[in-house]
Formats: structure tokens, C-alpha cells, sequence
């Protein structure tokens, strides 16, 4: 099994759209995000949580993102194709135009 990484991206208009959400609405929005989970079992390690706010670092000082990451979370899966298939009718894509998914594999670093 393999740790994959998992980042939602979304336009900052979706973003926006959150911005003047009651409690009962985050919950009825983070529902489907709940039946996700459920249907992961095992194999979602950890759900994750939204981020915001992310900057760019360099040599030369830091600067706002200009690709908006609104959350992450950590998958438990055989390959990427299984990890993929996870993320199947995932409920971020259907948020908003814009978003996106990103999915990366976690490589054990090599032993010192």
C-alpha cells in the first residue's frame, strides 16, 4: 500500500461562495463529503481540512498563490490507479466549475 496525497483546488469565486454560510449550511455542504469518507473505508487516512490563505516562498521573498489549494487529504491505496479510483465522483469536483483535483504518491524517503 501507498500514501497519496490529495488537493483540492477551486477558483476563488467558489471560495467566495462560502464566505456567508450559516453552520447549517457547511454542514448540508460537507455531507457529501461525509458519504465520500464513508465509502473509502480504510483507505482515507485522513479526511483533511480546508486551507486558505497559502503564499509562494523563494530566495527572494514570498508572494500570494496564484492557484488557490483549498484543502488536502491522505489516501491509503495499492496504486495510483487505485487512489484514482477512490476520488471517482469525489463531491469537490461537482462544487463549482474550476475545480479540480490533484493526487500525488508519498515516496518513502530512503534510508540515511
Amino acid at each position: 500500500m501507498g500514501k497519496y496525497i490529495v488537493i483540492y483546488h477551486a477558483t476563488p469565486e467558489a471560495v467566495a461562495s462560502t464566505q456567508d454560510m450559516n453552520p447549517e449550511q457547511m454542514q448540508e455542504g460537507m455531507k457529501a463529503w461525509f458519504d465520500w469518507a464513508e465509502t473509502c473505508g480504510d483507505g482515507l487516512i485522513d479526511l483533511g481540512s480546508p486551507l486558505m490563505g497559502g503564499v509562494t516562498l523563494s530566495p527572494t521573498g514570498s508572494s500570494p498563490r496564484d492557484r488557490q489549494v483549498t484543502g488536502y487529504s491522505i489516501l491509503d491505496a495499492d496504486n495510483m490507479a487505485a487512489a484514482e479510483a477512490m476520488l471517482k465522483g469525489h463531491p469537490h469536483l461537482a462544487w463549482a466549475a474550476g475545480c479540480e483535483i490533484e493526487v500525488h504518491e508519498s515516496v518513502p524517503l530512503p534510508e540515511m
